[in-house]
């Protein structure tokens, strides 16, 4: 079934009604509606049709990560306040983003790789993947408000000499978004296009906002190393959801020696909502576990990820806070929010990310790494020991950088990060 010009008109999909029930007989109508429409449902005769219209909100009592739920939210076949039907949508986008970008990164053509206003690497599998999970989450929740908060835009697929690399994205999200039996359409490349743009939101502190960094580890992506898919849910300002879908990731722990490698199992999918826990399950769904950080107490016997680029994080800074912390492993070097599932899986204690002097972190390359680690139980905060603030758009307004491990180290580790830091401004140079 074709879909016309533009994202706004019907296609033939399996709603959600049960994210664990089996979805192949249930077919309805529904519009895909761009960001910010609510969907509410009406009977006519033959079949289910929904149409936009606004969708209220409801104020809850509690405050914090709760804030407030949306009446679409009590549908839910548990507490509202668990975001089951909203996680099982994330997972599934997140899962169909992964396929997509291990096809591409199995066989990466030269003509895959663009470079971006800031030279970092962009793939077909960047854009491919926002697309696919932007369609997923509408057609597994048209009946919600949607908001989008991502990193890529499609201006230059629309330039003169890029029409090759949008028919290549075309036909890939054509060929994952249909794998599995769910859905029975056909998507034009102006369908891909506003797709991708649909991730133009600006968040902010009120309503529901989706926040996607389509591949993060680009560089790890091309290099045929870590990458992540990271999609996360703010409700009223708070992340109330995450999911990290890490397609190179070994299913067993990693270490200062790990290197990736074929022979190896991997492939590893954590997700977690608030209040609820974090869980990793092998991408094939084979296999799944609950995870919790590691417990260590003793800074010798901690080990600690940071950035594989030292272009993304300073990994001088980063050896002087381990120095003074007394621990005594070489760090783990990855790339992507794969170091956030890592650390909630207990691979490592600590994470430190300090980015080089001008650099503004966006949201969507903590906030799901952020609720995977914090429901694992760990403690994820600025250096200066302050809690992230993902309401104020997509910048995070941080100070100096990043800092996670469980809660009996954080007291040491503020300490020596603060020392650290005013060492090197003293000798602002370093910095």
């Amino acid at each position: 079934m074709a879909l016309g010009a533009g994202l706004s008109r019907l296609v033939a999909v399996a709603p959600s009604v049960n994210p664990s029930a089996s979805r192949s007989k249930y077919f309805s109508h529904f519009l895909i509606p761009p960001s910010g429409a609510g969907l509410l449902p009406r009977q006519p005769s033959g079949r289910s049709l929904f149409f936009r219209c606004p969708l209220p909100r409801l104020a809850d009592s509690t405050s914090g990560y709760r804030g407030r739920v949306s009446l679409a939210a009590m549908s839910s076949s548990s507490s509202f306040s668990s975001y089951e039907v909203e996680l099982a949508a994330a997972k599934k986008a997140a899962s169909l983003a992964a396929h997509l970008c291990q096809k591409v990164q199995k066989s990466i053509l030269q003509s895959d790789v663009q470079s971006k206003a800031d030279r970092s690497p962009v793939t077909v599998a960047d854009y491919g993947s926002q697309a696919l999970v932007s369609l997923v989450l509408r057609m597994e929740l048209p009946s919600k408000s949607f908001s989008l908060v991502a990193e890529e835009d499609s201006g230059d697929l629309r330039k003169d000499g890029a029409q090759e690399t949008l028919k290549r994205i075309t036909k890939l999200v054509n060929e994952t978004i249909t794998t599995d039996g769910t859905y029975n359409l056909s998507l034009s490349e102006v369908d891909v296009l506003d797709a991708i743009d649909s991730g133009k939101s600006e968040g902010g502190p009120y309503g529901r906002h989706w926040v996607l960094d389509p591949i993060d580890g680009t560089k790890g992506f091309v290099r045929g190393d870590q990458y992540a898919i990271a999609l996360a849910m703010l409700d009223e300002g708070k992340v109330v959801l995450g999911v990290l879908a890490c397609p190179n990731l070994p299913l067993t722990p990693i270490s200062s020696t790990y290197e990736h490698s074929s022979k190896t199992e991997f492939g590893c999918l954590f997700s977690a909502s608030i209040g609820f826990g974090t869980k990793m399950e092998s991408l094939d769904g084979s296999t799944t576990t609950k995870v919790h950080i590691s417990t260590v107490e003793e800074p010798a016997d901690a080990s600690f990820f940071e950035s594989f680029e030292a272009a993304h994080s300073m990994h001088d800074l980063s050896s002087c806070i381990a120095e003074k912390l007394g621990v005594k492993a070489p760090p783990v070097r990855i790339d992507s929010q794969a170091k956030y599932g890592a650390l909630a899986r207990g691979d490592g204690a600590i994470y430190l990310r300090f980015p080089h002097k001008g650099y503004r972190e966006k949201i969507w390359d903590h906030a799901a790494g952020f609720i995977v680690v914090s429901e694992a139980g760990g403690v994820v905060t600025d250096a200066s020991g302050n809690d992230l603030n993902f309401s104020k758009g997509r910048y995070l307004d941080l100070d100096t950088g990043i800092i996670c491990t469980n809660k009996k180290l954080m007291p040491l580790l503020l300490k020596a990060v603060q020392d650290s830091l005013k060492e090197k401004l003293a000798s602002p140079s370093t910095l």
